[in-house]
């Protein structure tokens, strides 16, 4: 989840103009890297393996 504290952060590394678009790829961006550190910490990954496996499913 984004908090205040990591949302003022990453606004005070913006140049003093920037587009509304700018700052919303830059949102979404800290929010998919903070979903991801999450499920990394509560075990909802696969290993590399299990990856392999299941992209190998895609082309039988």
């Amino acid at each position: 989840m984004l908090t205040k504290t990591n949302l003022l952060e990453q606004i005070e590394e913006f140049p003093e103009e920037f587009s509304i678009d700018d700052l919303n790829d830059k949102l979404i961006l800290i929010s998919k890297i903070e979903n991801g550190n999450t499920q990394s910490e509560t075990g909802q990954t696969i290993t590399e393996n299990e990856l392999d496996k299941e992209i190998e499913k895609w082309f039988e």
